[in-house]
């Protein structure tokens, strides 16, 4: 570990000199990347820092234990700087795990009703104002892209862009299908009903992560439909998109401009070839995921939300809250919290 943490140390010093030379204050691009990389490096350099001086205090202390005078104080300081060392060294093997690309992009989350029809939908609807709520209190910002209203509430579909500091590295442990089991409303006999809906997390794709070559994309202009306002049926400024070779469809309706619609729907459509690319690239490295959370199917079942007993579980790590009217209400971070550090735990165990 030491070595890692001296081969990062003198990577960070060769960014400082960097940085002061004045080919590289007039590169703009180069000036950016070293920028980024030297703030990513922070947190790992501050620690290290740390951990260098608690070993010279430790090494002190004990010399002062030979002292009779101060031997009883020297004790307790020696215990405290031993227990500070040991949540360093812990910190640090963290930090120095791999770093996933994508943990600070933007993401496009989709939900769809699933099993359980109006029932589906509408718990699709409760699932999408619990990450609204979450999204607030955490200070990131919520972009509705497309939404297909349900028939009894909810919706039947819905993709919304988050945007903010880390999103996805917290909210990517939210693929999978989520089940809820309660008595609907619309259940006259008050009996518990089981539905599902499913989520999808992708990053945001930049210019740089997929090249789309439009030649490949059929477009078709249509008539917006369902609700939406004056401007809904009156225009034609839905737009379909259709990459030809794998067949993904990217429908968008959500604003009156035929070229804001085009322009959402290209988004929408890279950030889904790109999450492709993601998951055949993890395919192809099978191996890794068994130190992941979860098999990586969007399928999979990852967590039941039981109103009858205020419970939520996630299935992936054993997790389990009784209070799953506060998870409801935005309270989710005690949930991805417990993901992530299961996360973090079975990376360096498998390191």
């Amino acid at each position: 570990m030491i070595e890692r943490l001296e081969a990062t140390l003198k990577r960070y010093k060769n960014i400082e000199e960097e940085l002061t030379k004045p080919e590289i204050i007039n590169d703009i691009k180069k000036m950016t990347e070293l920028s980024k990389e030297q703030t990513k490096l922070e947190p790992l350099i501050e620690n290290y820092n740390k951990y260098k001086q608690i070993k010279e205090d430790i090494k002190e202390a004990r010399e002062m234990l030979k002292d009779k005078e101060i031997a009883e104080f020297a004790k307790e300081e020696l215990t405290r700087l031993e227990e500070e060392q040991t949540k360093l060294e812990h910190n640090l093997e963290i930090l120095l795990l791999p770093h996933d690309p994508n943990d600070e992009k933007n993401v496009i989350v989709e939900i769809r009703g699933a099993a359980g029809g109006d029932e589906a939908n509408i718990f699709a609807g409760d699932l999408f104002d619990m990450y609204s709520r979450y999204a607030a209190n955490e200070g990131f910002k919520i972009e509705i892209l497309n939404s297909t209203p349900g028939t009894a509430g909810g919706y039947s579909q819905i993709e919304f862009m988050v945007k903010g500091e880390g999103v996805y590295s917290k909210l990517k442990y939210e693929n999978g299908a989520h089940r809820v089991q309660r008595v609907p409303a619309t259940e006259s006999q008050g009996r518990v009903h089981t539905s599902t809906a499913t989520v999808l997390v992708m990053p945001e794709a930049e210019e740089f992560d997929y090249e789309l070559d439009e030649s490949e994309v059929r477009v078709d202009i249509t008539r917006s439909s369902g609700c939406g306002g004056q401007g809904v049926n009156t225009t034609d400024s839905a737009v379909r998109l259709t990459h030809i070779p794998t067949g993904i469809t990217v429908y968008s309706q959500t604003e009156r401009s035929q070229i804001k619609n085009k322009e959402m729907a290209f988004k929408i459509l890279k950030t889904r070839l790109y999450d492709l690319k993601l998951r055949e690239q993890e395919e192809a490295m099978a191996a890794d995921r068994k130190s992941k959370i979860g098999t990586g199917d969007r399928s999979e079942k990852i967590r039941t939300y039981n109103y009858p007993q205020n419970r939520l579980t996630d299935h992936r790590i054993g997790f389990t809250s009784m209070n799953l009217d506060r998870i409801m209400a935005g309270d989710l971070k005690v949930v991805i919290e417990a993901l992530i550090n299961e996360d973090q735990k079975r990376k360096l165990e498998s390191e």
